[in-house]
């Protein structure tokens, strides 16, 4: 079986990479940009590093602000009706992945105007054309959206993610800069580190793993756990290690799949809006004692990518262990919490595992879970 690989034709990388979105803008001839992102990110100015420069050049654009921390249909839509009105010909997501997600979704419609029920794009759709030029500029380390082929869209109405996966929504350009990231608070920064993390492990051990995805998940694995506890504290080399770090588990995750934690994150998500980096790394420990049987020997190298010492001299219930408490202790050391206490009710429980069993991401996991199971894992954390 042939495996496929989709990953941005540029991108950019370090302190300054944002300096460069002119000369993209100008190379490709665009005319008129529509800058996606959120209302907090206008605030607090982080958008303003883009806009001046934009400015500087006199080069048009007009800003849609409106993009929801879980962004919905009705976002998509705002956003649709937005690019249309505004003339333009390309796109700008600057945010986390609730604006490059919107932005996707936005680009796809306009180019495949026939899938503008939003929820005709949910699982793998078949478009028959790329979408508007995105040029993605991540403001947080975790999600890896910039280099993705996946978007995921909340259903208010029905109170469901869901997951749509198109190699027709890849951003053209993205510019991974840690001075976009450098506003984000300790929370944040934590949640979507540990979101990060959750894509490495689950893309590793995913059934759609292989050798070249392989090597991009430990090394990813490797560059957040040794660079997260230093971005929480606000360190600069720790958020520049955070910004590769989450990339390169983005290039594999996109490729191969995720698992069982990103399916039960989902709904928790659509349901309280649970922000998605906190609820994946809640779930991240269960889920992968729930896999622990299935991994053969990679969770020895994932704690190996850890900094566990000695591995080669444990057993495979020592090792697997190992790396599920040093996943774990990283969690913790970043004010993850521990469970999902005051979150969950007992009473949404089957909703919650129906919503997990439908979610694209569960086909991926190593093995398939029963309703039962997912409820259990749920209560194991209440």
């Amino acid at each position: 079986m042939a495996n496929r690989f989709c990953l941005n034709p540029v991108s950019y990388h370090g302190y300054g990479a944002i300096d460069s979105i002119v000369t993209e803008i100008e190379s490709h001839h665009f005319k008129k940009g529509l800058l996606c992102t959120d209302p907090g990110l206008i605030k607090f100015k982080v958008v303003d590093n883009v806009t001046r420069l934009l400015d500087a050049a006199g080069l048009a654009y007009e800003i849609y602000d409106g993009i929801k921390p879980n962004p919905t249909i009705e976002n998509v839509q705002e956003g649709v009706e937005a690019f249309k009105k505004a003339g333009a010909d390309y796109l700008i997501a600057i945010g986390g992945g609730s604006a490059m997600d919107t932005a996707k979704a936005i680009g796809i419609i306009a180019t495949n105007p026939e899938f503008a029920d939003v929820r005709s794009l949910e699982g793998v759709a078949p478009t028959k054309n790329p979408c508007a030029p995105i040029l993605a500029i991540p403001t947080t380390a975790g999600t890896a959206a910039e280099v993705t082929i996946n978007y995921v869209i909340t259903d208010v109405e029905k109170s469901r993610k869901f997951v749509c996966v198109d190699p027709h929504d890849m951003p053209i350009v993205a510019f991974i800069d840690p001075t976009m990231m450098s506003s984000m608070p300790k929370g944040l920064t934590a949640s979507t580190g540990m979101d990060a993390l959750t894509h490495a492990i689950e893309g590793l051990i995913t059934k759609g793993a292989w050798e070249l995805s392989d090597c991009l998940h430990l090394e990813a694995i490797k560059l957040i756990s040794h660079n997260l506890r230093s971005a929480y504290a606000g360190e600069k080399e720790g958020r520049e290690g955070m910004a590769l770090g989450q990339y390169v588990a983005g290039m594999g995750f996109s490729n191969v799949g995720l698992g069982i934690v990103h399916s039960m994150a989902h709904p928790l998500s659509a349901l309280y809006d649970t922000p998605h980096g906190v609820a994946c790394s809640i779930l991240l420990p269960t889920g992968m004692k729930f896999n622990a049987e299935y991994t053969g020997t990679k969770y020895r190298e994932l704690a190996r990518a850890m900094g566990v010492e000695g591995v080669d001299s444990m057993s495979v219930e020592e090792y697997r262990a190992a790396a599920i408490e040093a996943v774990s202790k990283l969690s913790q050391d970043v004010g993850i919490p521990t469970n999902l206490k005051g979150i969950v009710k007992e009473e949404d429980l089957s909703f919650l595992a129906d919503s997990a069993l439908a979610d694209a991401c569960m086909g991926g996991n190593p093995i398939a879970p029963t309703k039962e199971q997912v409820i259990a894992l749920y209560k194991s954390l209440m």
